[in-house]
């Protein structure tokens, strides 16, 4: 055969062979283990490629390697780990050549980050730092792109896994080393975003770095900051921080030291911050305490140090300004102190813990509230509106449970309640008691353009398994005076009072000489009781009090006008004489026949008569009996 000839088929062969590489790749299960080395000594981590992988010239030479996993050999932690679906890596075939790889663009399909949540920081020995030269990569890399990440967080023990899922993002370096990041990701079940840009440092130097982030299911608004940031071995600190939060910038200083259990060292000063929803829809004055579960197992696996403060803090729809607040997490529990927070024209003073490390979680609650205009901060925190006036309340407090409903249903502690010069608004409690003496009232019988003045409202209140008992309720008013004791069932949102309402008769009577006939308020004589939900209560004078004292009860509902089941018939006085139905009637001819046989002599029998035959009963009598006895 001829050279020529041999030299041919070669060409042929060669050109067969470059053709194969092009389409399917070159198998490249001989050089996994050299990859390995080479990513272990750049990273510290070890690295071990299970899948399949191949080495590809089209459209430019490109590494691939499927199901990746990599670990930290000295992390003390188990569980901490990171897998990859697919590694693929593209570079320029001359820089391999040269021996100074530069990947144009490393794409990780699918990467999986699993950390470990620890309680106990005490089982961690934290590890020496890593900063001797020579250890940094030598391969330049260009653009990075994630697709399909996950970041899973998790402690077996507890049962708990929280998940940061769907992570798409691209990463530029430019020559200068600076990075620019942008992705999306969804948090806690709700859409984010996120961008980042990295200017290049120095060695030893703080990194100076940009981020914008915004989740809207979970802050108020976007946050935009920036911060020098530095990573000492497991201690990052982020020096310089500044930036807004929605439409309210911040300013002061973090560190995290990441070995095992994380701990935080946080001071931020707000100039506006908002926590909660505000622009939610109230909850219906009826509608029962909700069942939803909120989960606290979360504080466990962080320690913390927190230093808040604000010019305007809103809680909900709830404002605090100005606001500070030193807090502590350890083991599980969060202990809060705050003092001289102005809240609406007042002040508030006191101390919150929540400790989530049992299973069930339970709040203790403290505060003294000084001067404080009772409608917004009620509007704001509990959607109650009634009641306006300058409030001092005395609250200490403690509940457990996982929910608001269960809170509320293991409330315990006391509560000391003053408020002087306000208002009931939509509410005439003078009108009020007044139709109580024709009726049974259902509600509160609202009128918004109406509003019942008050001098002054005291009450305490010992609460027990979700009851707030009071044997003091005490309310003044230029036309309204009441006593009264009762229970208030804060988890079922009901009431079961018994109050003493007095009243000035009429407008006349406010300028009267204080002591005299005109001022003196005038009361029904028998209680009135307030029953059921505390949206729209039963509102009716207690049957018992008139057969406890028969003349004291019509006396007084004569002195007011009308009897209690309708007027009297007989009167002198010109007055509305027309009778409230037979119930009334017959009530009320009892009551005035015994008040006139009280009075009376008895008739004696003639000499020689017979004695008179024993008095039938009155069948109306017999039923109205039987009615207030069930007999």
């Amino acid at each position: 055969m001829s050279k020529s000839r041999i030299v041919g088929i070669v060409v042929v062969g060669l050109v067969a062979a470059v053709a194969l590489l092009l389409t399917v790749g070159i198998p490249s299960g001989a050089i996994s283990s050299a990859i390995e080395t080479r990513i272990a000594r750049a990273t510290g981590y070890s690295v071990a490629v299970t899948g399949t992988s191949k080495i590809g010239l089209f459209p430019g030479f490109n590494l691939t390697l499927n199901d990746v996993t990599l670990t930290d050999p000295n992390e003390p932690t188990p569980g901490h780990r990171i897998r990859i679906g697919s590694v693929r890596a593209e570079a320029s075939l001359s820089s391999l050549l040269a021996g100074t790889p530069r990947v144009t663009e490393l794409t990780l399909t699918r990467p999986e980050i699993q950390i470990p949540l620890i309680r106990d920081r005490k089982r961690v020995v934290n590890k020496p730092a890593a900063d001797e030269p020579g250890t940094k990569p030598d391969t330049v890399i260009d653009h990075v792109t994630i697709k399909d990440g996950t970041v899973i967080m998790a402690n077996a023990a507890d049962g708990v896994e929280d998940r940061i899922d769907g992570i798409n993002a691209a990463i530029a370096i430019d020559a200068e080393r600076s990075v620019a990041a942008t992705g999306a990701a969804r948090l806690g079940g709700g859409p984010a975003t996120f961008q980042i840009k990295a200017a290049p440092a120095g060695d030893a130097q703080p990194v100076p770095v940009e981020l914008t982030f915004a989740a809207p299911d979970l802050l108020s608004g976007a946050i935009a900051a920036k911060a020098e940031v530095r990573l000492r071995g497991t201690l990052l600190q982020i020096n310089g921080l500044s930036g807004t939060l929605g439409d309210g910038a911040f300013n002061g200083w973090a560190s995290v030291d990441l070995a095992g259990k994380p701990r935080l060292k946080l001071d931020l000063d707000f100039q506006r911050i908002a926590l909660g929803d505000a622009g939610s829809a109230p909850t219906p004055a009826g509608a029962p305490w909700s069942d939803t579960k909120f989960d606290l197992t979360g504080l466990n696996y962080l320690d913390a140090q927190i230093r808040l403060s604000a010019a305007e803090l809103r809680l909900g729809a709830g404002q605090l300004a100005p606001a500070s607040i030193d807090a502590k997490l350890s083991s599980g529990v969060l202990t809060a102190q705050f003092a001289q927070l102005g809240v609406y024209g007042g002040e508030a003073s006191g101390q919150f813990a929540i400790d989530a490390a049992q299973r069930t979680p339970s709040l203790t609650f403290r505060a003294d509230i000084k001067d404080v205009r009772a409608r917004p901060l009620l509007a704001g925190l509990a959607d109650f509106d009634r009641i306006d006036g300058t409030l001092r309340s005395e609250l200490v407090l403690r509940a457990d449970g996982d929910s608001a409903r269960a809170m509320m249903s293991t409330l315990a502690g006391s509560a000391v309640v003053k408020l002087r010069d306000g208002e009931v608004r939509g509410v005439n409690i003078a009108q009020m008691i007044r139709a109580l003496t024709t009726s049974t009232l259902t509600g509160w019988q609202d009128r918004s353009t109406e509003a019942t003045d008050l001098t002054e409202l005291n009450a305490s209140f010992r609460i027990a398994q979700g009851k707030a008992e009071t044997a003091d309720l005490a309310l003044a008013g230029p036309l309204v005076r009441m006593t009264g004791l009762g229970t208030i069932d804060l988890g079922a949102k009901a009431l079961a009072l018994k109050v003493e309402p007095k009243l000035v008769l009429t407008t006349q009577g406010q300028s009267a000489v204080p002591g005299s006939a005109a001022a003196e308020p005038v009361g029904l004589g028998i209680p009135v009781v307030i029953e059921g939900p505390w949206a729209s209560p039963r509102i009716y004078p207690d049957t018992a009090g008139i057969l406890d004292n028969p003349d004291a009860a019509y006396a007084r509902l004569h002195q007011m006008g009308k009897g209690l089941f309708g007027a009297l018939g007989g009167g002198t006085d010109g007055a509305d004489n027309s009778l409230g139905g037979a119930l009334g009637e017959s009530i009320g001819k009892l009551i005035q026949q015994g008040l006139q046989n009280g009075n009376a002599k008895p008739q004696q029998p003639s000499p020689g008569s017979p004695p008179p035959p024993p008095a039938a009963a009155d069948p109306t009598i017999n039923a109205i009996m039987k009615q207030l006895f069930g007999r």
